[in-house]
């Protein structure tokens, strides 16, 4: 009886240290779709507007990483940009076609969500199932997650592409060793 205790609290331990190293917290904040937050560390989240950028400098972002494509309905890419530098904010666009994803797209997000200075970083696209994908990947392959962990804390954060998650997974396997 007490070995089988003994291993409850083992496991019911294991648990809760896991469930507190990928807390996604989703919120609702005016002018930004589908918002999530992992931790301190990021935010993934659908549209925004230019007007919410100061908003999310705030709520203490270093910068904001932007997947959209200048074509995508609704983007505007130079307001953004306008008004997070207006915010004292980092902004970084990096276009990425979730239906013709292009590993280059990754390595270029790769590049600017390790530079410092742009942690904790804020990342959208129109849904929030790009900017999910680009963190499973930067899990993965940078903070060195396996990929169970990862595609759970991102699914968490709204990554639901299938074609998209193929890529992602061809991507990883391409890239750790």
């Amino acid at each position: 009886m007490k070995t089988l205790l003994s291993i409850l609290v083992v496991v019911a331990i294991g648990v809760a240290v896991a469930a507190a190293q990928s807390q996604v917290k989703k919120e609702t904040v005016p002018g930004i779709t589908n918002f999530a937050k992992v931790e301190s560390t990021v935010a993934c989240a659908g549209a925004i507007t230019p007007g919410s950028v100061a908003e999310i400098k705030k709520m203490g972002y270093a910068s904001v990483i932007n997947l959209r494509q200048a074509s995508e309905q609704g983007a505007d890419i130079d307001a953004e940009a306008t008004a997070a530098k207006a915010a004292g904010i980092n902004f970084v666009h990096v276009p990425f076609n979730g239906a013709q994803p292009d590993p280059a797209a990754v390595d270029q997000f790769l590049k600017a969500i390790t530079v410092p200075g742009n942690t904790p970083a804020f990342i959208h696209c129109s849904g929030g199932n790009r900017a999910a994908a680009m963190w499973f990947i930067k899990r993965a392959v940078v903070d060195k997650w396996s990929t169970e962990r990862a595609m759970a804390e991102a699914t968490e954060l709204g990554f639901t592409s299938q074609p998209l998650k193929n890529f992602a997974m061809d991507y990883i396997k391409a890239h750790v060793k």
